[in-house]
């Protein structure tokens, strides 16, 4: 988040208390770990999406945006301001939401909800559901008792206090350790839950207590679902991101910062052993992404505008093993508060500012390549010392990147058996000779990917 009903009763009576909750689910589960994060999408069109693109893909996960009721407004951080916890906002209602899910299951993707529990909203009037609302006040869930007491904004990082217990841009921020807070956000989540939901992406994490979002997690129905949290890294901040892993995957900011610096002023052969090497959080409980809605925004990451090098920077997330990928797949923006194009509506992609970065041939087919290399560790490096690396995944996969300026033409070690191969980025057939060699000529920003068991384009 950068700026951004259910009865008392109700909420209360959906949380589920669990005495001993089991442990924190690390990366997502199954076999398929990269997630498409479909920004702003209606409901209806992720489920279509889920059918025609994801699942055939190989994508495991698919995030979506907020469904609570919010703020009335075009901008997309309306979205951003609970006023309830129905599935009352833009992007469609229950039923909407519900068949998204069912969709997305039937299609072999489950389902990550960015879930907003750390405030509510700014300002009073009338939800995109049709409840009223006043700052601190949001009848039959909220009352002022049930926000902390600071409500100036958060002015200081190094103080813990400060961060956890003020307001975030300005937002009525929950009092998360209190039981009946507790109790009325986990009630929220088991709703999700209820409907098939599979994991949360936890926004503005950092703002609550560690401890009080392993409060909230022990009251789910199942308290082992996914979690992924946004705990952004700050040098000499009170809040880190290490305090949140018990709870579930935290998403590596610094992962995406570096990446930026590294294609735009660096050398690629700096990656040689990007993730834990360079004191990131361990592989197991990282979320990693080139890009997100906010990062694309604030211009702190590369984004769909650096174009070709946006392009290369997600082919090398998706081949390298650290962490769990996301794909932020949006739409064009100028202004940078600007909402989804037609509501949310996407028609096709590419069409009406819809990116669809998830559906780019040169990172949709790195997904398949992911899932065939996965386990398999970094094998047969090479760089040129610049911006030319190439590197194995075992016996299952090779990868090359040629950001430098011109062509390259080079033979290449591999640990792959000697045969006929598809490059997915090229879709052209390169041979692997006895010896595990291949020779390729890669133009300027451009990938080779081949993996085991594809050798016809």
């Amino acid at each position: 988040m950068a700026r951004r009903h259910l009865s008392a009763a109700v909420a209360l009576a959906a949380a589920v208390i669990v005495m001993n909750p089991t442990n924190a689910q690390a990366s997502p589960p199954g076999t398929k770990d990269v997630t498409a994060v479909l920004f702003e999408w209606k409901y209806a069109s992720v489920a279509r999406e889920c059918a025609n693109t994801l699942g055939p893909a190989g994508y495991g996960f698919v995030q979506v945006s907020p469904p609570a009721e919010h703020i009335p407004g075009p901008q997309w951080w309306t979205s951003y301001q609970p006023v309830s916890y129905k599935i009352a906002g833009r992007l469609g209602d229950r039923a909407a939401f519900r068949n998204m899910v069912d969709t997305c299951h039937a299609a072999g993707v489950k389902v990550v909800v960015d879930t907003v529990v750390n405030h509510m909203s700014a300002g009073s009037g009338t939800g995109t559901g049709g409840s009223s609302y006043s700052k601190y006040t949001y009848p039959g869930l909220y009352s002022p008792y049930d926000f902390d007491d600071c409500t100036g904004r958060i002015g200081d990082y190094r103080d813990r206090w400060n961060v956890q217990h003020c307001e975030l841009v300005g937002l009525a921020d929950l009092d998360t350790g209190e039981n009946y807070v507790r109790g009325a956000i986990a009630g929220y989540m088991n709703d999700l839950l209820s409907l098939g939901v599979d994991g949360f992406r936890i926004d503005a994490a950092k703002h609550m207590d560690a401890a009080d979002l392993a409060g909230i997690k022990s009251r789910l129905s199942d308290p082992s679902a996914y979690w992924k949290q946004e705990v952004i890294q700050g040098s000499g901040e009170a809040v880190q991101p290490t305090e949140y892993t018990g709870n579930g995957d935290v998403q590596e900011f610094r992962y995406a910062y570096d990446l930026k610096r590294v294609f735009n002023s660096e050398n690629l052969a700096y990656l040689r052993n990007y993730g834990e090497g360079w004191g990131y959080l361990n592989s197991g409980v990282a979320g990693v992404f080139v890009d997100n809605h906010d990062t694309e925004r604030n211009g702190s990451t590369l984004s769909y505008k650096d174009n070709a090098t946006y392009t290369l920077a997600n082919v090398f997330m998706l081949a390298w093993p650290y962490g769990a990928p996301d794909i932020n797949s949006g739409y064009e923006f100028t202004d940078p508060d600007a909402g989804p194009p037609g509501g949310g509506q996407v028609d096709a992609c590419w069409r009406d500012g819809w990116k669809c970065q998830h559906n780019w041939p040169e990172i949709k087919s790195m997904v398949a390549f992911r899932n065939a290399t996965r386990g398999q560790a970094v094998t047969d490096w090479w760089d040129n010392g610049g911006d030319a690396i190439a590197f194995g995944r075992g016996g299952k996969g090779f990868v090359a990147i040629n950001h430098e300026s011109g062509s390259l033409t080079r033979t290449y070690q591999t640990s792959l058996a000697a045969g006929t191969y598809c490059d997915v980025q090229s879709n052209r057939t390169v041979t692997v000779d006895s010896g595990g060699r291949l020779t390729a000529t890669l133009g300027s920003n451009t990938a080779l990917a081949i993996q085991a068991g594809k050798s016809g384009c």
